[in-house]
Parts: C-alpha cells; sequence; structure tokens
C-alpha cells in the first residue's frame, strides 16, 4: 500500500524515504525553520518536528510559511505526545499547516485515551492529513500491557516477558491502525511503526509485525546513542530488515555531539541504503584501508579531498547530469590492488605505494586514461573527474 505525504510517495514499490527530526525549540520559528531546511538540503525527504507547547503550536505556520519562502518543499511532520488532542483542537491553522502527524499510542494520556487518540484522528480526517501510529518501546500503553501480562500469567507455560513486550507492542499498533479506520482515516493515510532501542528487538518487531498488515512501515532504532555506537546499531538494525524487504521509510536517530551537525544522521540513512544498493544519494568513493606499502599519508588526505569534493558538486550536478549519483570512484594507494580498483571503477586513480615509481595511472570505464605525477597531481584528477562527468552525464537522453 502506497501513502500520498504531500507528494512524497511511501510504501508499496516506491523508494525508501529517508526522515530526520528537528531538535530546535519549535516555537522558535526562525531556529527551526533554518534546521528543517538544512535537514532538507541534507536529503531529508520528510522533517519533523516536536508540537509539545501553545507556542510551539502557534509557531508552526511562520515557520512552515519561513521553509517554503527558502523554496524548501519536503513535507513537515508533526510529533504529538500527551496533548495533541488539545493542540490540534486549539491551534487550526498548525493543524493545516502540518502535512502529516504522528500519534503514540501510548502517550495520549489514560484517563481519556480512546476519545484523545479519536480526537486526533477526526483532526487528520478534517484537514486530509495522513497519520503515522508510532508506538514505542519506552512509552507503551499500559493498560494494554498490563492486560497482556495478566493473561501470559495465567498460561500453562508463560511466554518470556520480553515476547510479551513484543506482543503488545505490535497489538497497540495494529489495534490504533484498526480504531483509526473505524474512525474515518483511510487505510491508504496510515503508516506505523514499532521502534525500540535495542538491534535484535528491531528486528524481531519487526519480522512479526510485516506479515500481519499492508501499511508502509517506519524502521528506526528510537534511540539510537552517540557517534559511532550509533552509527553502528542503527545499520545493523536497518540493514537486516531492509535486506529482507521490510521497510519503507527510515529514519537514524543519532545522539548529536554538543554543536554537532544534526544531518549526519541524514547521511548514515542515505548511506545505508546505498551500501544496500536500494537507492544512489552520491558517488561513492572507494579507498583502501592502507598497510605498510602506503606509510604516507597522501592518499588519505586525496581520497578525503575527493569525497568533499563530490559531495559539494552534488546539489549541481544533481541537477545538470542525472544518475551521476551512480557514480563509483576509486583512490587507490599502491600496486596491488590499485590498478584493478581503479579499473572495476568508473573513474579511478592508482597512487604509488612505498618505494613505488612515483606515477599515477588514471583509469576511465576500465582503461588506462593518463599517468599523472607531481605535486599537482591532486587538481589534475579533479579536472579529468569533472571532464568525464560532462561528458557521460551531460549527453542528452536518446529518444
Amino acid at each position: 500500500m502506497t501513502v500520498d505525504v504531500a507528494g512524497v510517495l511511501v510504501g508499496s514499490r516506491h523508494p525508501v524515504v529517508v526522515q530526520s527530526m528537528t531538535n530546535t525549540d519549535t516555537a522558535d520559528a526562525d531556529g527551526t525553520a533554518l534546521q528543517v531546511a538544512a535537514l532538507a538540503h541534507a536529503g531529508s525527504e520528510l522533517v519533523r518536528v516536536t508540537v509539545n507547547t501553545d507556542q510551539a503550536a502557534a509557531a508552526v505556520p511562520e515557520m512552515v510559511r519561513k521553509v517554503r519562502g527558502l523554496g524548501i518543499g519536503a513535507p513537515i511532520v508533526g510529533d504529538f505526545h500527551y496533548n495533541g488532542h488539545k493542540l490540534l483542537i486549539e491551534f487550526p491553522a498548525m493543524a493545516r499547516a502540518l502535512d502529516k502527524y504522528r500519534i503514540n499510542p501510548g502517550n495520549v494520556g489514560s484517563k481519556h485515551h480512546d476519545a484523545n487518540f479519536t480526537t486526533i484522528v477526526r483532526a487528520a480526517i478534517d484537514n486530509g492529513k495522513p497519520v503515522r501510529i508510532g508506538v514505542n518501546w519506552g512509552s507503551l500503553d499500559q493498560m494494554l500491557l498490563t492486560e497482556l501480562m495478566d493473561e501470559n500469567a495465567r498460561l500453562p507455560v508463560p511466554l518470556d516477558s520480553r515476547d510479551v513486550m513484543i506482543e503488545a507492542m505490535i497489538r497497540s499498533a495494529l489495534r490504533s491502525a484498526e480504531s483509526a479506520e473505524e474512525t474515518g482515516l483511510g487505510h491508504d493515510r496510515i503508516i506505523i511503526s514499532a521502534k525500540v532501542s535495542g538491534v535484535q528487538d528491531l528486528v524481531d518487531v519487526y519480522r512479526r509485525l510485516a506479515p500481519l498488515c499492508d501499511y508502509p512501515l517506519h524502521l528506526g532504532l528510537t534511540e539510537a546513542g552517540l557517534g559511532m555506537k550509533g552509527v553502528v546499531a542503527s545499520t545493523a538494525g536497518l540493514a537486516i530488515l531492509l535486506a529482507e524487504g521490510i521497510g519503507d521509510t527510515i529514519r537514524v536517530s543519532l545522539t548529536p555531539a554538543p554543536g554537532g551537525d544534526r544531518a549526519e544522521e541524514v547521511r548514515v540513512a542515505q548511506q545505508v541504503l546505498q551500501s544496500l544498493g536500494l537507492r544512489s544519494f552520491l558517488p561513492q568513493v572507494s579507498a583502501c584501508p592502507g598497510c605498510g606499502r602506503t606509510t604516507s599519508t597522501f592518499f588519505q588526505e586525496m581520497a578525503e579531498r575527493i569525497g568533499v569534493y563530490l559531495r559539494d558538486a552534488m546539489p549541481g550536478w544533481k541537477e545538470r547530469y542525472p544518475g551521476v549519483e551512480e557514480m563509483r570512484v576509486a583512490v587507490m594507494g599502491c600496486v596491488v590492488n590499485g590498478p584493478g580498483e581503479s579499473k572495476h571503477a568508473d573513474i579511478g586513480i592508482s597512487l604509488p605505494g612505498t618505494f613505488e615509481q612515483p606515477v599515477a595511472p588514471v583509469y576511465v570505464d576500465g582503461a588506462l586514461r593518463t599517468t599523472l605525477r607531481g605535486e599537482g597531481l591532486v587538481d589534475d584528477f579533479i579536472t579529468i573527474l569533472d571532464e568525464y562527468v560532462a561528458q557521460r552525464y551531460g549527453q542528452a537522453p536518446a529518444s
């Protein structure tokens, strides 16, 4: 099934969608608009913002206007917990301005759970918005969990508490989706997620959930963590599921370093998809890890410079050179694998290792193009790279 989120198609055979979330105070319309724009420029195809206070809700329409004024068309999603039913009714301009709502069934209130949930769903119906029903391990519906725990305790052989928790998450998501449809929300207006913090838990939840419904599924660890741990954990969990054909939209929920770049999580998500061969976003650079044959750091510095150059060039290249994101570039450090890897790439250079001849052959489409040497070698290779991109990807498509 496909859900249309303001022109971004999620589900069925459509490409897996990358999304992210701001960490600004949404009441700051300027700051939030700038971060939405930065995430969208990095490649986030859906951007979620927190809507948690009257001030945040009141600022949403202005924030959205500022984002659109910057030429950014990425759909903006409102994230609601605890008081979404109240905010969506009291701030109708906010409800109209957002492109999608995220509802957490465990955080809509215990005393008036059903009424609050229904209020949010009706707001989505009235405003023509799709919703994501997002169940989280850390904020699960406690009434449902207690019910299942009691049922489990009466079994002759009770299940492990982890299995009961997973079952509660799946039931919460599916029951909530069923309730939303009974309220009048279209089947094709619902995305669901069941997010946890552990890799194996993530895999187990979605392997059990996927066969039970045809709703598009949003994947991701709810708290991936800092730095390398967050990147590796997210990659491990997402790669397993995506390789099995499970998942329609993803987020890598990294904890940024103080003052760090929020868009890093977008680039990691893109790289996961590109490494699996599911989508292409940026020309890929192959570079060897280095060994005793490459005691100079020159090839490492060149590989880094080429990588940065490609990333900086892509916004312009994407407009002028369709397909360039699939280009493969090799920057190798010695004769052992250098020529071979360079020949397998679309364009590659094999730098001289320790004690080798101080020359660097350049291969284009598998054939030796030229041999470079001297201090201007990097600039010379970039010139050849630019010429190759223009020649190969600048051609008018055959009619």
